[in-house]
């Protein structure tokens, strides 16, 4: 959960939070302590007015395919966009950065390549997965366990996270800052692998022209730690308002309707671009 606080001098006009614009599917409960700060629509609003949530078909599914080892960093698309999130979040770019793991050794994947059932590996009618005591433990050909301790004993067996498999028509709900997928469901799900640096990135409302810095570790941390892009937009535009001294009544804002469209500004009613 991500807290955004305001403050300023008793005569400067508090900037106003944005009402939500997109729908969203709610995983977890806001604490009550936290529901008099909480910003949303009100019961009675109606919900019609919001566009759909971003679901991971919409954000990545025109991308190249790549595998676990892929080393380049700069590669063409291969196809244009699909829908009007990927138009915007392409911009004028031909080639496509951070969609790479930095090496060419290919990784070993027996976990990563979406097996319904895993040899060694027994769910008991609780739902609990433990080692098979009739067999030896599977190896990979790197004397490794297949399946490690960890993905044992997480949530004492009952983790459904552990090298899980998102898919096409659901949202991501939670960004990380490593690509390991121990407790985290983060496999593409198609490809034998996590997803990309730019996968990720465009979960965050990254534009594809934004280049991460530094080792590949670093820029998922960067990724992952980050305010999503539309979110820090749209607490901007309520500052920019109140910056130019333009306030309504309440505590809240509905921006434009045209805030996340391709190439598009919001402007005052003087045609000043204020983002």
């Amino acid at each position: 959960m991500r807290v955004f606080l305001f403050g300023g001098h008793p005569h400067e006009i508090l900037p106003q939070f944005p009402l939500p614009t997109h729908n969203v599917i709610l995983r977890r409960h806001v604490p009550t302590e936290f529901e008099p700060c909480l910003v949303a629509l009100d019961e009675n609003a109606d919900r019609y007015v919001l566009k759909d949530e971003l679901r991971l078909c919409n954000a990545i599914s025109e991308l190249p395919k790549v595998t676990n080892n892929e080393p380049r960093e700069e590669m063409p698309y291969g196809e244009g966009p699909r829908n009007e999130f990927q138009q915007y979040i392409r911009l004028s770019r031909r080639e496509i950065l951070d969609h790479s793991f930095g090496n060419d050794e290919q990784q070993e994947c027996k976990l990563l390549d979406h097996q319904p059932d895993l040899k060694g590996v027994k769910v008991g009618p609780d739902n609990v997965c433990y080692l098979d005591p009739q067999i030896s433990r599977p190896l990979l050909p790197s004397g490794k366990p297949l399946v490690p301790k960890y993905a044992i004993s997480h949530l004492k067996g009952k983790s459904l996270k552990c090298f899980g498999l998102l898919w096409w028509d659901e949202t991501v709900p939670t960004m990380v800052t490593r690509a390991q997928p121990h407790n985290q469901i983060i496999l593409h799900p198609e490809q034998d692998r996590v997803l990309t640096i730019r996968e990720n990135a465009r979960l965050q409302g990254f534009p594809d022209y934004y280049k991460f810095s530094g080792p590949i570790e670093e820029r998922y941390k960067q990724v992952g730690n980050a305010v999503a892009v539309p979110v820090g937009r749209a607490l901007g535009y309520g500052l920019g308002q109140a910056f130019l001294r333009i306030k309504s009544d309440g505590h809240v804002f509905t921006l434009p309707s045209h805030f996340f469209l391709v190439g598009q500004h919001p402007q005052t009613e003087e045609g000043e671009v204020l983002i």
